[in-house]
């Protein structure tokens, strides 16, 4: 997850086209000739992708945007960290 991408996703694509862009690319791992570093970059894209959503309705509730990415990060962290 970077979060310089999270950011341009969330500032640049509506909410809508987030999940659909999320439903092409859940559909794509289904394809049985993938190999795992494709897998693994697509799964690097949906995690980007997931996180611009929920920035997305960060913002929505009235954060700032830095505010939103920040927390959103140390959500992340903090997940890991468990």
């Amino acid at each position: 997850m970077k979060l310089p991408v999270i950011k341009t996703i969330q500032r640049t694509c509506t909410p809508d086209q987030i999940e659909t862009a999320l439903q092409v690319l859940e559909s794509i791992t289904e394809a049985p000739s993938l190999k795992d570093p494709e897998i693994d970059v697509i799964g690097e894209l949906i995690s980007n992708l997931c996180g611009a959503l929920e920035v997305h309705e960060m913002v929505a509730e009235g954060m700032s945007e830095k505010d939103a990415g920040n927390a959103f990060m140390k959500k992340v962290l903090g997940s890991i960290d468990r």
